[in-house]
């Protein structure tokens, strides 16, 4: 490591709207998004910097109290080396999203069991991605 240079092992992490700080946090260990592009990304301290638009989703992250979920509307994420701001109209409200974030797990779960027995049919074999039996 060059002499001189340090490793930041957090983040200060701010989310804000036009009118008000919804979140500032100084330590925060990782933060996880939904970007526009259809990708999520995962930001831990030293990221690349980055400018990117978010969807409406949940953003997850880590402080040194535990993991927490802030549901924002879309907006602009800007990160550096360890500072991530989100620029944000506020928070959404889930009952207008498609889809609740408990259950984003339950149906990750769906989908990897129908590509495994995907992956395991034989031919000519059909499969229910929407089977929600294990």
């Amino acid at each position: 490591m060059p002499q001189g240079r340090s490793v930041t092992k957090s983040l200060h992490l701010r989310v804000w709207t036009p009118s008000e700080i919804i979140l500032d946090i100084e330590h925060a260990n990782w933060v996880n998004l939904e970007l526009a592009d259809g990708g999520g990304i995962g930001i831990r301290p030293g990221h690349a910097p980055l400018m990117a638009e978010t969807l409406t989703a949940p953003m997850y992250y880590k402080d040194e109290s535990g993991k927490h979920l802030l549901f924002l509307e879309a907006g602009i994420l800007q990160v550096e080396r360890t500072r991530v701001t989100v620029i944000t109209n506020g928070l959404a409200n889930v009952e207008d999203s498609e889809e609740r974030p408990d259950e984003e797990e339950t149906r990750f779960d769906r989908l990897a069991r129908a590509l495994f027995a995907m992956l395991n049919a034989q031919p000519g074999d059909s499969v229910d991605v929407n089977d929600k039996q294990g």
